[in-house]
């Protein structure tokens, strides 16, 4: 008995249906994209409008220590803005621009982010106004290094090509939401470039909206978003299926003092799940100062209650 062969799709349908994709996720977040200039200083970036009363997310490196900028938008409307706040630990900071918009690009969530997933960068690279370039997520749970020498932790790779220019412009999903500010390129690699990503992003907003500034607890270590074994996780009487391993742990450090180690796994924080580093970043937060907080370790030997008293988080 013969049967049919499957029909699969052909390859120009395939990339026809990538190109509709991408050129949909580009119309929806695209005319929220603006081109951030120091007024007065020089040099220029990407940003994106996030509010329709004029917040736009940048990089701290794209703003500096200028009060004011000049916001333009792709129809050619320029506008001044001035720097509500600036993280320089995450390298994110925050404008109002005079004004109002009606472009927006929403924040989506990075924490349901896949490695192989489409991530489409827009900005103003080297002079070359909203170009629009496209790739993959790489990799999740990346760190790298700010310009204050701290870790800036979740961070994602992407082959996206990014150049100068693009910094602090949006990382956009094919769903048409940000999934992250683009910060920085490797110089001399190709197909490597990282971006904050917006749960990271979205805490540090929060913050300066609030308070002027992120207000952080430090216990000193950086982490990797890690898979947790089932039997851990029952152990550790957590639901989720993920938390955080730690990649190095700073001498003399609360963490440290307190016998934490490299390799351990933190699944819960007073008993709260930590299912990634966007959740260690947003639970580390100023109310946690001076204060005892019980970590959930995971180790080889077993499960544990670590007490670190986290400290306040100098530059």
């Amino acid at each position: 008995m013969a049967f049919a062969a499957e029909k699969l799709p052909s390859d120009d349908a395939l990339l026809d249906a990538y190109s509709v994709s991408v050129a949909d996720a580009v119309d929806r977040i695209g005319p929220a994209v603006c081109r951030i200039e120091r007024i007065g200083a020089g040099g220029h970036g990407s940003g994106f409008v996030i509010a329709q009363d004029g917040l736009v997310v940048t990089n701290f490196h794209v703003v500096g220590d200028a009060r004011a900028v000049r916001v333009t938008m792709p129809d050619g409307a320029s506008r001044e803005g001035h720097v509500l706040g600036r993280d320089p630990d995450t390298d994110i900071a925050l404008v109002r621009a005079d004004g109002s918009f009606a472009d927006v690009a929403p924040l989506g969530d990075s924490k349901r982010l896949r490695r192989g997933q489409i991530a489409i960068a827009i900005g103003n690279p080297l002079g070359f106004e909203w170009t629009v370039t496209a790739g993959v997520v790489s990799a999740l749970g990346r760190s790298m290094r700010a310009s204050t020498g701290r870790l800036i932790d979740d961070v994602i790779q992407t082959d996206a090509a990014l150049n100068p220019g693009n910094s602090g412009g949006p990382l956009v999903s094919s769903a048409g939401e940000v999934i992250g500010v683009n910060t920085a390129m490797i110089h001399g690699a190709q197909g490597i470039a990282f971006a904050v990503a917006s749960n990271t992003a979205n805490f540090v907003i929060s913050e300066i909206i609030r308070f002027g500034r992120v207000r952080r607890a430090f216990i000193g270590v950086s982490a990797d978003t890690t898979n947790l074994p089932r039997r851990a996780a029952l152990l550790s009487q957590v639901t989720t299926n993920t938390a955080v391993r730690l990649r190095s742990v700073e001498k003399n450090g609360p963490a440290a003092k307190a016998g934490l180690k490299e390799g351990d796994i933190i699944a819960a924080i007073d008993g709260r799940p930590v299912t990634g580093v966007d959740d260690l970043v947003r639970m580390l937060d100023a109310e946690r100062i001076g204060r005892e907080t019980l970590c959930t370790v995971v180790r080889r030997t077993g499960v544990s209650q670590v007490a670190v008293t986290p400290v306040a988080r100098t530059s």
